[in-house]
């Protein structure tokens, strides 16, 4: 900051130097005073007038005329008060200038930003994912020669779960040891983790994890989220409505957190045949069966993505979607307003929907080829006996 003004404070001054530089440096004689240029000028005139009368341009009283006009505009233009020409006011013209560099200067500084800003602002360059991978490795190295600290430990976890370095993150976390046992947070981190390289078992130390986790913050956004996906893996669907119902209490209504939880919990339902605890005002949502042909069960693989798509008729943008895995069929569903794209368009509004169920691989909206289809129906909204039959191939 101080190299920066003492730089800036120098170049002020050379640049004021430079402008400067005539008034400065001028001779220190007498200026030229605007009488002595006005007599200077006249007496030209005067001299190209009388060469002009000995050529004979002009005769005689043509040239007493104009000598007797010019002697008169001589005597009015040096009769005022005498003073210096061009050169005469060195030290306003000095002030003057100075104070308008100094001034725009500051203006444009205020207008710009600060020193600070200007310093930040191109400090700031776009960080490479190689450039991240390398500030964690030398961080890594920094890490193997201060085995003890454990808090460092901790966030290099981090920082390898955040690059999805999942075995390294759960070692990193194992050598944070004691520091992690008191934080909810890290401690539902961990057994992410850990699951994630189980490919989602959460058995043995991952829920044992969460459970500590809880037991410090029951509340826990993570760990409560973690607690109903092991009940759901498991097949618990009843604990894993409960747990979710109270994440979702904590999330703000109307977000993308709680429709995508309120999905969740609409799979859970769905899957262990649990009534809806919130029943739809009026009646008014769609639920069902659906089944497969017989045909195109050799089609569905795990992992598949079932969807069950209710749009207004005729339209093309889906006002409530249900996603969840495939199970035996056949299997029921329910789509209510918890699972409306837009709240302020929920199914509920609608007198009737088209509806229709489709396998994907991907579990992207838009139809692919290979899609397992079911016809689209037109229901009234507040049915609950839809039957849907998936029998078709997307080509």
């Amino acid at each position: 900051m101080a190299s920066f003004l003492i730089a800036a404070f120098l170049l002020l001054v050379l640049v004021l130097l430079l402008l400067l530089r005539p008034l400065i440096f001028a001779t220190q004689g007498e200026g030229t005073s605007r009488r002595q240029m006005n007599a200077a000028i006249y007496r030209e005139e005067l001299d190209k007038l009388a060469a002009e009368h000995a050529a004979g341009s002009i005769n005689a009283q043509e040239y007493e005329i104009s000598h007797a006009e010019m002697r008169q505009r001589l005597f009015q233009d040096t009769n005022e008060e005498d003073d210096k020409a061009v050169m005469g006011s060195t030290k306003k013209v000095l002030i003057s200038v100075a104070l308008f560099v100094v001034l725009i200067s500051t203006a444009l500084y205020f207008s710009l930003g600060d020193v600070v800003k200007v310093a930040k602002q191109s400090a700031e360059k776009p960080v490479t994912q190689a450039a991240v991978e390398k500030m964690v490795a030398d961080f890594a190295v920094k890490m193997e020669q201060d085995p003890t600290n454990l808090k460092g430990w901790a966030m290099l976890a981090r920082s390898y779960r955040i690059l999805g370095r999942s075995e390294d993150a759960v070692k990193a976390y194992a050598r944070a040891g004691s520091f992690i046992d008191s934080d909810p947070e890290l401690l539902a981190e961990y057994a992410d983790t850990l699951a994630t390289t189980a490919n989602g078992n959460f058995a043995g130390k991952p829920l044992k994890l969460i459970h500590q986790s809880l037991k410090l913050d029951p509340n826990n956004l993570l760990a409560l989220w973690l607690s109903g996906t092991a009940s759901f893996t498991s097949g618990n669907y009843k604990a894993a409505v409960q747990t979710w119902e109270k994440l979702a209490k904590q999330l703000p209504a109307g977000s993308d957190e709680a429709r995508a939880i309120q999905g969740s919990i609409a799979e859970a339902r769905s899957r262990g045949g649990l009534p809806s605890t919130a029943p739809i005002a009026g009646g008014k949502g769609i639920s069902g069966q659906i089944d497969l042909s017989p045909d195109l069960k050799s089609r569905v693989k795990p992992g598949d993505v079932v969807m069950v798509i209710a749009r207004q008729p005729g339209e093309r943008m889906p006002v409530a979607v249900l996603k969840t895995a495939t199970t035996q069929f056949p299997m029921t569903f329910e789509l209510n307003d918890a699972l409306a794209m837009n709240p302020s368009n929920p199914l509920s509004a609608l007198t009737e929907a088209s509806i229709e169920v489709r396998i994907s691989k991907t579990g992207m909206a838009k139809p692919e080829a290979g899609d397992l289809m079911s016809s689209a129906k037109t229901v009234k909204v507040g049915s609950k006996q839809v039957q849907l039959l998936i029998d078709q191939v997307r080509q």
